[in-house]
């Protein structure tokens, strides 16, 4: 079995940034997560089932106009969960209909709470940490086009790894 997750990259300078802001905050996975916006969680599939999920991410981005994301601002899930980070304030819609979308088939995902894109800067940290990281970023603000999303594949020493790149229409 691989664990697989299927996401929206953030372009550098942007993800770089967020990325080295996760590992100065002291999140010690931050190293191995690039910044992104995810549109499929991590789960497991068989090893054999890589092309039928790959064929059926390129079948769905056929049907999907690249599109803007804006991002700007914190949020948290707390208290239900420890999880602090940037809004998606324009693009939402576009990445609901796309994770919805690749959602079905061979990747059927029933998932635990509601979708809702966001960029992670800050999870399961103390809360002055977190909160540090929720006033921190306050201000954060980027706009980037989104004509591509990864399928990543989490190997144990490198962490997750964009092992397909499958291109919006």
């Amino acid at each position: 079995m691989s664990t697989i997750g299927v996401s929206i990259a953030v372009p550098d300078p942007w993800g770089a940034q967020l990325q080295d802001y996760r590992v100065q905050l002291g999140d010690s996975s931050a190293r191995q997560i690039p910044s992104h916006i995810t549109l499929i969680p991590p789960c497991e599939v068989a090893d054999g089932e890589i092309d039928t999920v790959v064929a059926h991410l390129e079948r769905t981005a056929s049907a999907t106009a690249a599109f803007s994301v804006h991002l700007r601002g914190t949020g948290t899930f707390r208290p239900v969960s420890p999880v602090v980070f940037v809004n998606v304030v324009a693009g939402i819609s576009e990445c609901e209909v796309l994770a919805d979308g690749l959602r079905q088939g061979p990747i059927e995902d029933a998932p635990r709470f509601p979708y809702h894109p966001h960029v992670t800067i800050a999870h399961e940290l103390d809360e002055p940490l977190l909160d540090r990281a929720f006033s921190d970023l306050a201000d954060f603000d980027c706009v980037f086009e989104v004509t591509e999303f990864h399928l990543y594949e989490h190997d144990a020493a490198e962490g997750w790894r964009p092992t397909h790149t499958v291109l919006l229409q």
